[in-house]
């Protein structure tokens, strides 16, 4: 196989610099795309890590990790000769994920944490297997790694041991769009299995790549669907003729959550210069229902859960997380619990909470715009109602997706049972809250298609006037893929193809080409 690597970016990895938006790049880009290597300063601190492991193992002196057995066999001496034989069976025997695999970007994504973490040099890990990590992200061959399996202590170990199993050689990948041994694709891009030596398998598999990885890439689409939420808002309000006087700057300053700020900031950009607003300034109005009236309060707080997920996972995602670690300069190896999962697990049962909120004020606007009596549009967003049931069911289907996330956000983080005879008595489940908060984003996402189909159907019952200005391009875009509900049809095509807007960015950019960058 010959991969073209002309134009692909590079990227260098250190260990202590990784951002969530190069995580985000290199785990969605296709081979050729992208050539990620340890940078010079990390390879050497790798190689200084790595000549001391052996400097202790000719020492013979048992060191926990390196000649002895794993977790409550950790007393059981290993003799040198025995030593490659030992990372092999760890790594084999902690292959019991079970469950779906990963989607690829997950897995690619893995993959570069846990080589960004090993590049700090405090692994003592073999620095070609590095390589050989980051030749399968820069090649495109991806692990089938299942789901299920880890506890988020002693860091993520099943999962990652079908990731090590295969750059031994061993288990299956997908490599060209097809499933084969890993050994093959391996040899497919003129590279050599991986041989474990001391501490190269331990190293591999104990760490907190695979709930950093959820929670990089959550977060990554999360800080653009907060927007997005902003903006979906703002056309509800518009279609309802609602009130933009309770986003008065001067109410948010005598509440100054940063969050509220900034959404309330957004809130004001977005409603200017509108036709429907002017249109109804004398009505007899006084107050709107709270998921309008109080917009900046809601997705400012569901902001405050976001801001504090960027500032745990920009430390968790430039952090050495296994055990244990090495310190050639003191000339010591400890034993600690880095790999422990707790920071990230609890920030992203947090943050699921977050977007599962946004997802329920979102519900409720759509409920206001389906209630006649409310909106003063007709039943359900449809003419000759009865007849036609209109967006009646889309309603319905937002109403599961939130009350699905209720019982999503249960945080995984308040759980937790002992493993390895006790010694592991205390785990974060951190890949249980990683699986569940994509699960709460996937539902955001198809959440905010709904309200953005019914609250452009809405406006068509406004015409001629337009919504404010910034609002415009989205209605225009939307059109561009969705048509006018006039009557009833399939309209599961219609909410996909908004949500394919939403995950492309593209209702974003329109807005910001209008009026910059939102917060």
């Amino acid at each position: 196989m010959k991969t073209n690597f002309s134009r692909a970016k590079k990227y260098y990895i250190t260990g202590r610099d990784i951002t969530l938006e190069e995580i985000h790049d290199i785990s969605h880009a296709k081979p050729g795309e992208v050539i990620v290597e340890i940078s010079p300063e990390a390879l050497k601190a790798t190689q200084i890590a790595r000549d001391f492991v052996h400097k202790v193992v000719d020492e013979g002196k048992p060191v926990y990790g390196i000649n002895t057995g794993f977790g409550a066999l950790s007393d059981k001496f290993i003799n040198k000769d025995d030593l490659a034989e030992l990372q092999v069976n760890l790594v084999r025997s902690h292959c019991t994920g079970v469950g779906r695999p990963f989607h690829m970007v997950i897995t690619r994504a893995i993959m570069l944490l846990r080589a960004n973490c090993l590049a700090q040099g405090h692994s003592g890990v073999n620095p070609e297997i590095i390589q050989l990590l980051l030749d399968f992200i820069n090649y495109g061959i991806t692990p089938i790694v299942p789901e299920k399996g880890s506890v988020g202590a002693s860091g993520d170990l099943a999962p990652l041991s079908h990731i090590a199993l295969n750059l031994i050689g061993e288990g299956q990948v997908i490599f060209e769009g097809k499933e084969i041994g890993a050994n093959l694709a391996i040899n497919s891009i003129g590279k050599k299995p991986a041989v474990l030596g001391p501490k190269d398998g331990l190293a591999l598999i104990n760490g907190t790549a695979v709930m950093a990885a959820l929670g990089s890439l959550a977060l990554h689409r999360a800080n653009s669907l907060i927007k997005i939420a902003d903006i979906s808002s703002c056309l509800t309000l518009e279609a309802v003729r609602g009130s933009r006087q309770a986003y008065h700057q001067g109410i948010t300053a005598l509440k100054p959550h940063p969050g509220q700020i900034e959404c309330c900031d957004n809130l004001n950009r977005l409603l200017v210069n509108s036709e429907v607003s002017e249109s109804h300034k004398d009505c007899n109005k006084v107050q709107d229902p709270y998921s309008l009236r109080c917009v900046p309060q809601v997705h400012g707080a569901c902001r405050q859960t976001l801001k504090h997920a960027l500032d745990v996972f920009q430390v968790e995602i430039n952090s050495v997380t296994d055990n244990p670690l090495i310190f050639p300069e003191t000339g010591e190896i400890i034993s600690g619990g880095n790999f422990h999962g707790e920071a990230v697990a609890m920030c992203m049962d947090y943050l699921a909470i977050g977007l599962a909120e946004l997802c329920n004020i979102c519900e409720r606007r759509v409920e206001k715009m389906m209630n006649p009596i409310f909106s003063e549009l007709p039943p359900f967003l449809i003419e000759d109602s009865g007849l036609n049931s209109g967006l009646m069911i889309a309603q319905v289907t937002l109403a599961a997706l939130a009350s699905e996330n209720k019982y999503l956000c249960h945080p995984a983080s308040v759980d937790s049972i002992p493993t390895s005879t006790d010694k592991e008595d205390h785990v974060s489940m951190g890949v249980t809250s990683g699986r569940k908060l994509i699960e709460v984003l996937d539902n955001l996402k198809y959440g905010l298609s709904i309200e953005i189909l019914c609250n452009t159907q809405a406006l068509e019952f406004l015409k001629p006037l337009k919504p404010a200005s910034p609002l415009v391009p989205v209605y225009d875009l939307v059109r561009m893929h969705v048509t006018p509900i006039v009557k009833d049809r399939v309209l599961s095509k219609d909410i996909e193809s908004i949500k394919k807007l939403i995950e492309s960015n593209e209702i974003l950019k329109v807005v910001e080409q209008e009026i910059g960058p939102l917060r």
